[in-house]
C-alpha cells in the first residue's frame, strides 16, 4: 500500500511540475509575443500630452465633398478643436489618422451607408453635449492634430502584460510548492 501511494504522489508530482513549466513556456512565449507587437506600437505613438480640448465646430461630410481622389463610400464626420491655444483636427484613434486624414471618425459599420451616417450623426451629438474633454497631442510645436482617444497607452501596455504575469507567477507558485513538497517528505522519510 505504500509503494502504490509514493508511485501515486511521484506521478501527480510529475504531473503538477510539467503543468508548472508549461505555464512559465507559454508566459514566456506571450511576452516575446506582446514584446515585437504591442510595445512597439507602444513606442512609437507620439500622442503623449494630455490636455483639455474645446469643441470649435463639427460637420458631416458626404462622399461628394471631399477633396481626395480616393474618396471613401461612407460620411466623415470633420472635427475642429481648440487644444493648448490653437486649432487641431481632431481623430478619433491613431489609426484614424493613418486611414483618412479628411476625416475625424470612421464608422464601424461601413456596408450600410444609413447605419454609418447614423452612427456618425451620433458622435456629432456627443461631441455637441460635451464641448470640453480630454484629448492627446504630440509635444511638437507644429503639430495641428490631436488625438481623442489613445489606442496604444500606457494602459493598454499594463492590461497586455497582467495575465502573461499572472501566468508566469503562476507556474513559477506550482514550481514552488511541488519542490518544497519533495523536500519536505525526504526531511519526513529521513525521520
Amino acid at each position: 500500500m505504500g509503494k502504490k501511494l509514493v508511485m501515486a504522489q511521484k506521478r501527480g508530482e510529475t504531473r503538477a511540475l510539467c503543468l508548472g513549466v508549461a505555464m512559465v513556456v507559454c508566459a514566456a512565449i506571450t511576452y516575446y509575443i506582446l514584446g515585437t507587437t504591442v510595445l512597439p506600437l507602444y513606442q512609437k505613438s507620439v500622442w503623449t500630452q494630455e490636455s483639455t480640448c474645446h469643441l470649435i465646430e463639427t460637420n458631416i461630410k458626404d462622399h461628394d465633398e471631399l477633396e481626395s481622389k480616393k474618396v471613401p463610400q461612407y460620411p466623415c464626420l470633420w472635427v475642429n478643436v481648440s487644444s493648448m491655444g490653437r486649432w487641431a483636427m481632431l481623430y478619433h484613434t491613431e489609426d484614424t489618422r493613418d486611414q483618412n486624414q479628411q476625416c475625424s471618425y470612421i464608422p464601424s459599420n461601413l456596408d450600410n451607408y444609413q447605419m454609418a451616417l447614423a452612427d456618425v450623426k451620433k458622435v456629432r451629438a456627443n461631441f455637441h453635449e460635451h464641448k470640453a474633454f480630454y484629448c492627446f497631442s504630440a509635444p511638437q510645436v507644429n503639430e495641428t492634430s490631436v488625438v481623442y482617444q489613445r489606442l496604444y497607452g500606457p494602459q493598454v501596455l499594463l492590461f497586455s502584460f497582467f495575465w502573461p504575469t499572472f501566468l508566469l507567477t503562476g507556474g513559477l507558485l506550482v514550481i514552488a510548492m511541488v519542490k518544497l513538497n519533495r523536500s519536505l517528505s525526504i526531511l519526513a522519510a529521513q525521520r
